[in-house]
């Protein structure tokens, strides 16, 4: 049985079962408690090959943690097997710009090895974050535009297949397993370890704008046609109606990250958009900016969800945003600007389904358990007057694990090709019981 340490036998990392004194430290992410059957801390990839064949042999559900940030808890499962690969954080850089990083490292990690030597990774905004999960389902990070997704840094992974079998994959060797790893979210093999393409970057040109939440329609709307046409080396979010800031009342937040000079030329026109309250903006080393993190505090929910906005619904959905900013509502809203290099890739390239996007839009919402079905009925309604501008979900931005949520991530031709890849590598579901992988 999964839940004997006979089981394991051989595993040299640690086997933490309900009986364990660490289990409640063990079964626990930073964003929500959950009772498996065993967690499992692999100290090497011998261990993770062996923890996928007793996981066959039971037949119980697999989830596999990097950072354990997933909003959906899909680094956990219950009364199944969490395979927690934290011990597995070597990061080495190989040659002049590649690095190579196991499955279980953070972001800020990377970062960190990178820094003295002038290169970074755009990898999303945490320095908690997990490398594996991020990747695996894009990762749009402060270097979006000029720079792509995460995954479009992805030269090869170090999988273990559902056989327990160690592999490559890369564009050379199972260039089908490497199109699916580059967005198709995990469930498909267990990532140990990853080597990335890294860019020459010290620094960018980092921080905040405010402006009055009455001007919000005036300045959302320029930052959306500045943005269409900015240089790629500017990269931007927008947050509104923060309801820890205010509500309809917080202040509208344009955070910018610019490359070199052209980016920060390009950040000027940003300043005149509005009444501007305050101003952030500085030269600041890139492992700095990102934010370190946090768990959500016990008893509290979360809800996230994501869009896609195409070029030719930019404008309304645009305006949909403004007007739901000045509604009370209980989500903060935040739009990302794309195109640039994302757009770069072929869509069929990868298992990404949204390149064409100009605009993703997301909202945080959160409350205690007993007021959460109010919160959940005040963001359903923001999104159903979103819905006739969007399109599409972030696996990333993701905290439902239903049939349609974990479909909306993908195209439906994405999907097709994705089952078929799976079925071949893991023909009895053995990393797909639960179909996740974070």
């Amino acid at each position: 049985m999964l839940t004997t340490h006979e089981t394991f036998d051989g595993v040299r990392g640690a086997v933490i079962t309900p009986d364990s004194p660490d289990y409640p430290e063990a079964a626990r992410t930073p964003l929500g408690d959950s009772r498996p059957a065993v967690v499992l801390r692999p100290r090497d990839v011998d261990d993770v090959r062996r923890a996928v064949r007793a996981a066959a042999a039971d037949g119980r559900p697999v989830a596999v943690r990097g950072g354990g940030h997933s909003f959906a808890r899909l680094g956990t499962v219950d009364d199944g097997l969490v395979i927690d690969l934290a011990a597995l954080d070597g990061v080495r850089l190989v040659g002049s710009d590649r690095v190579v990083v196991g499955g279980g490292a953070t972001w800020g990690a990377v970062a960190q090895a990178l820094a003295p030597h002038g290169l970074a990774i755009s990898s999303g905004d945490t320095a908690s974050v997990g490398v594996g999960g991020l990747l695996l389902s894009g990762g749009i990070g402060w270097m979006v535009r000029a720079h792509g997704l995460a995954l479009d840094r992805l030269v090869s992974a170090q999988v273990v297949t559902a056989a327990g079998d160690l592999v490559t994959a890369s564009a050379e060797e199972r260039p089908d397993l490497f199109w699916a790893l580059r967005g198709g979210g995990g469930g498909t093999a267990v990532v140990t370890e990853v080597e990335l393409a890294a860019a020459p970057v010290t620094t960018l040109t980092f921080g905040t704008l405010t402006f009055r939440a009455a001007e919000a329609a005036e300045v959302l709307a320029g930052w959306a046609t500045h943005m269409r046409h900015a240089p790629r080396a500017l990269s931007s979010t927008v947050r509104l109606a923060n309801p820890f800031a205010g509500g309809v009342d917080a202040p509208v937040e344009i955070t910018v990250a610019a490359l070199g000079a052209e980016g920060a030329t390009a950040v000027e026109p940003l300043r005149r958009l509005g009444t501007l309250l305050s101003d952030g903006v500085a030269e600041r080393p890139y492992v700095d900016i990102l934010e370190p993190g946090a768990a959500l505090p016990p008893g509290l929910r979360l809800t996230v969800r994501s869009g896609f906005v195409a070029p030719h619904r930019a404008d309304d959905a645009v305006a949909e945003v403004a007007a739901l900013a000045a509604s009370p509502q209980p989500a903060a809203i935040v739009l990302h600007a794309l195109g640039g290099a994302v757009a770069d890739v072929p869509a069929d390239a990868t298992a990404y389904s949204h390149r064409d996007a100009e605009l993703m839009v997301t909202t945080f919402a959160g409350g205690p358990a007993a007021a959460f079905d109010g919160v959940l009925a005040g963001v359903d309604g923001v999104w159903s007057r979103l819905a006739p501008h969007v399109q599409g979900s972030y696996r990333n931005f993701l905290d439902d694990t239903s049939p349609e949520a974990m479909a909306a991530t993908h195209s439906a031709a994405t999907q097709r090709r994705l089952a078929e890849i799976r079925a071949s590598y893991d023909p009895d579901g053995v990393l797909g019981r639960v179909g996740r992988a974070r």
